[in-house]
């Protein structure tokens, strides 16, 4: 069952079963988050064990040690608390544009999940204040590079607490403001920190995660509206209906294979223009005939990267970790971004998929001698009107710029801290390149879905019911193109549809089985 995460006003967290629906609908929609009673005495055990550590003198990494190549050096604990705080100081050293809101919330959302599984040794307090920064819409500015995903993402993850110090800056209020001022405007308590908790705050893999897990979401969807608009292009194009025939996904049984020529069969259902096709020709080109094959590896392709994300966002990733059976403090590399390193690589690569073939239909949409008789460039006045032309050049554009994003961040490596640090995931970047990705394939399948809708005009004949309704939402954004006008305005209309959801929950609705 698909959950819409805009249902979602409320989440629960304890740091074990959050769901990729409800970081989208923090991140997103703008649900509230609570910690559950559960986590909080969980956090309240771990800060016990570090004061026991503090009071009986023990050798602890990163509780009374230095970082990394520091570990050698030890820190009394009269100065515990200033090492902390110096770690987030010496650490925010991220550049460029900041993230997004929509990043930063599942940013903290994750972080606060991360430490609700009580192996961190931080305050239970600072987990409530960085939950209630979601909740009043304390937005940290966080700038989206400098992180080399191992240990974690220290840099963007530093400039997230600096706000719970009463430093660095944020937005509220849509303002952008210092961040002590911003939490003073919200009623939210600053802290000075104590032992642990500064490696607490900035040892994982949340920024990597947050990003990559809004791109998978998007990325979901757009396998989803492909599905929609690739079966009106085949309205358009007059396609087969054989390549979906059951039997023949039956004897190469992929799921995503199977799953998606029963929805491209769903959705042609009751088409007068296919059934009217059928002996046209004995074949359709790979675009067409082999949607089932290359939407359902993408599909494939997505589900693993769910299992990946799902484990992740309900990880402890900080170092080292505390165990409560027998007070052992372990410095393990649960920080290391590397399994999210190659799923996000993974997801540029299935998301620019999505668009290469999309462009390829938009091809023999505009086409003359790929469209099966539409006219050229799908205008009624060609010569002096170029129609759809230069949809296809910029979907060209965004298809060639993904396959330079998708050339996998993972590959790379860079030591850091005197080689302490001598191999790193990249990860943070394997999700940054994987949203870029994402947002160019959507407005791919804008471009094709404009051009089917155009074409089916041009075709004449009764599409499917439900690519009737669909064709209906289209075309009350987006006119009959007779002639030529100043398009930008439709490609604005379609950016925001193709984004808006609407697509994909009307033919939810009417299709239930569609996924």
């Amino acid at each position: 069952m698909i959950v819409n995460p805009i249902n979602i006003k409320h989440v629960v967290i304890n740091g074990h079963d959050l769901t990729i629906e409800e970081l989208v609908a923090v991140a997103r929609f703008g649900a509230t988050v609570e910690v559950s009673d559960e986590a909080v005495e969980a956090m309240k055990e771990s800060r016990a064990l570090v004061e026991k550590i503090l009071e009986e003198n023990r050798v602890a990494y990163g509780i009374s040690t230095g970082f990394g190549e520091f570990s050698k050096v030890s820190i009394g604990r009269d100065k515990s608390g200033t090492l902390q705080e110096n770690l987030i100081l010496s650490h925010c050293v991220a550049c460029g544009e900041p993230y997004s809101e929509e990043i930063v919330r599942a940013m903290m959302l994750l972080r606060a999940n991360a430490l609700c599984g009580g192996h961190s040794g931080i305050r239970p307090e600072i987990v409530l204040a960085l939950v209630e920064m979601i909740n009043r819409r304390v937005h940290p500015v966080v700038p989206q590079k400098g992180s080399l995903g191992a240990s974690g993402d220290l840099a963007p993850l530093a400039h997230m607490a600096l706000v719970l110090l009463g430093r660095g800056e944020a937005y509220y209020n849509g303002e952008r403001i210092d961040g002590g001022e911003a939490m003073e405007k919200a009623g939210i308590q600053t802290f000075s920190l104590q032992a642990k908790e500064g490696l607490a705050l900035i040892n994982g893999t949340q920024a990597m995660t947050a990003v990559g897990t809004l791109a998978y979401y998007d990325t979901l969807r757009a396998a989803r509206l492909s599905d929609i608009i690739a079966s009106m292009s085949m309205e358009a194009l007059t396609g087969l209906k054989n390549a979906f025939d059951a039997r023949v996904q039956g004897v190469r049984p992929h799921p995503g294979q199977q799953l998606v020529a029963s929805n491209i069969r769903m959705l042609i259902d009751g088409s007068e223009i296919i059934d009217a096709s059928q002996n046209l020709r004995v074949q359709d080109a790979y675009a067409i005939r082999c949607i089932p094959q290359v939407h359902g590896a993408i599909r494939d392709a997505l589900e693993h990267i769910k299992g990946k994300i799902d484990i992740e966002m309900n990880s402890v990733t900080d170092n080292p970790l505390l165990f409560l059976d027998d007070e052992s403090v372990i410095s393990g590399g649960n920080f290391h971004g590397e399994p999210m390193a190659l799923a996000f690589d993974y997801l540029g690569i299935a998301a620019s998929e999505i668009a290469n073939i999309s462009e390829r239909r938009l091809e023999r949409l505009v086409n003359p001698a790929l469209s099966n008789g539409l006219p050229a460039f799908l205008t009624p006045n060609g010569g002096l009107n170029s129609g759809y032309m230069i949809c296809q050049y910029s979907a060209a554009s965004m298809v060639s710029e993904n396959k330079v994003l998708a050339h996998p961040a993972s590959v790379d490596s860079i030591p850091s801290s005197a080689n302490q640090e001598d191999h790193v995931s990249m990860g943070t970047t394997a999700a940054r390149k994987a949203r870029q990705i994402v947002e160019n394939t959507l407005s791919t399948l804008g471009f094709e879905l404009m051009a089917a809708v155009q074409g089916i005009d041009l075709r004449g004949g009764n599409v499917s019911p439900v690519h009737k309704a669909v064709y209906d939402i289209v075309r009350d954004k987006i006119k009959f193109f007779d002639k030529d006008r100043e398009i930008r305005i439709d490609i604005a209309n379609m950016e925001k549809l193709i984004r808006s959801g609407v697509i994909e929950n009307t033919v939810s609705d009417m299709l239930e089985q569609f996924c």
